[in-house]
């Protein structure tokens, strides 16, 4: 098996009342599992073992339907996991770091940034992603992308290409259970448990 399902970095609960156990367990159990057993499916046998996911994602994704889908599906929600905390929201945001400022210089402030970000999740007809992202040109970006796309790949997104920092499901597996048709309900929920830390991490690993 080229890819692991990595592990959750927390209980199925500790995001309460934000995302409810339930829903995570599904959603880690099946969902991400399943794209990771259907990657792993999708390259067995081939040299596309050999790759990272991110060399996978960049190099065949635009050619190949199963790494496209699926490794999508990983990578998306390998990222998704990394940046949610019970310990995050708006006091995890790292205003005097690197990241902190040039967040700030290229939104405003974090209530403009989510405003943006709201209506880009919020406005991504039928499934997909919202993201933050670090473009080619090393600025900060909110894109959107269908299905499980991302920045990464080499596909026709809207101008959403880069390295993702901080990713949203608004695939309604995601939240139908406790929010049902209510997206922007799930997107505010969404805040109170963004790692803004981890999303530095992500920041100053794209900038080298």
């Amino acid at each position: 098996m080229a890819f692991k399902l990595p592990d959750l970095p927390y209980d199925y609960k500790a995001l309460e009342p934000h995302f409810d156990g339930k829903t995570m367990k599904i959603h880690y159990g099946k969902h991400h599992a399943g794209y990771t057993n259907k990657l792993n499916g999708a390259i067995e046998g081939t040299d596309l073992e050999k790759l990272s996911i991110e060399e996978l994602l960049k190099k065949h994704a635009a050619s190949n339907t199963g790494v496209r889908n699926n490794g999508g599906g990983f990578y998306n929600h390998s990222l998704f996991w990394k940046i949610l905390s019970p310990e995050g929201g708006d006091g995890s945001f790292p205003k005097t770091s690197k990241f902190g400022k040039d967040f700030l210089k290229t939104f405003g402030t974090l209530e403009k940034f989510k405003e943006d970000f709201s209506k880009t999740a919020a406005t991504r007809f039928g499934s997909g992603w919202a993201w933050l992202c670090l473009n080619k040109r090393k600025k900060l970006k909110i894109c959107s992308t269908p299905n499980q796309d991302n920045p990464l790949m080499n596909v026709e997104t809207n101008g959403c290409s880069g390295k993702p920092l901080l990713g949203l499901d608004v695939w309604e597996h995601a939240y139908y259970l406790k929010y049902q048709n209510k997206r922007p309900d799930y997107i505010e929920a969404f805040f109170s448990i963004v790692n803004w830390k981890q999303v530095s991490k992500n920041y100053n690993a794209a900038v080298k």
